[in-house]
């Protein structure tokens, strides 16, 4: 059985209970059916973003990134950098903060970025999870494009999930989302706050998962099997 610390279980606990982590049948973006689905923008609480801004505050801190500025890929990540920066600025680490608007503005202050200036910064993206990366990776673009210092990624869900492609889908082939965008970016880190190793971990726990039943768990170990670098 795997062993969770109360943190990443307190953690979990609070993404089923805001229907963050749902469990079912759903289809991705890559055409698969997966047992479970992803949400972020499922909470809709003061006290819920808390404890993710606590969560993703602790991450960067224990990581050690040099990081001034926590940049939100629009949309899911404002409220991220948002909750992040609060929580960092309850230690004592006061960053700035910015994000990018879908399309660019063209009257006002202009641009497509907004809040602190990135040039010259070293900068932290923070999202919800790696699908495609296709958000992250127009962020990270928009970020150097503005003389912006990529220091790291952090996601709250690493699928562990192999890249999407005919001849990918199998457990001895080809690379993570994670893997690929971390390679891409040359030496920043790529990093989670859980991964779906640790939801895995959560469901054999027969208190924390109680509710969820056999099914769920046989049906999460099959779509590892199948989809995902164990």
């Amino acid at each position: 059985m795997t062993t969770l610390d109360q943190a990443k279980v307190d953690l979990i606990d609070l993404l089923i209970r805001h229907q963050v982590l749902k469990f079912g049948e759903f289809e991705l973006k890559s055409g698969r059916l997966s047992p479970y689905f992803f949400n972020l923008g499922a909470l809709d609480t003061g006290s819920a973003l808390a404890q993710l801004g606590d969560a993703y505050a602790r991450l960067i801190q224990q990581s050690g990134l040099a990081a001034q500025l926590l940049f939100g890929p629009a949309y899911k990540g404002i409220p991220i950098a948002t909750a992040a920066a609060v929580a960092l600025a309850g230690h004592g680490l006061d960053l700035g903060v910015a994000y990018n608007r879908k399309e660019k503005k063209d009257h006002g202050e202009g641009g497509q970025l907004v809040g602190a200036d990135v040039a010259g910064r070293s900068v932290v993206l923070v999202d919800d999870v790696l699908t495609a990366g296709t958000a992250m990776r127009e962020a990270v673009g928009l970020v150097e494009a503005a003389q912006g210092k990529i220091a790291g990624v952090i996601i709250a869900l690493d699928r562990q999930e192999i890249v999407a492609s005919p001849e990918n889908d199998k457990q001895d082939k080809g690379t993570t989302a994670v893997q690929a965008l971390a390679a891409e970016l040359g030496g920043a880190p790529v990093l989670s706050i859980l991964s779906l190793q640790d939801v895995m971990g959560y469901l054999e726990q027969p208190v924390t998962s109680a509710g969820l039943g056999p099914k769920t768990r046989t049906a999460m170990a099959e779509y590892q099997a199948q989809y995902c670098l164990l």
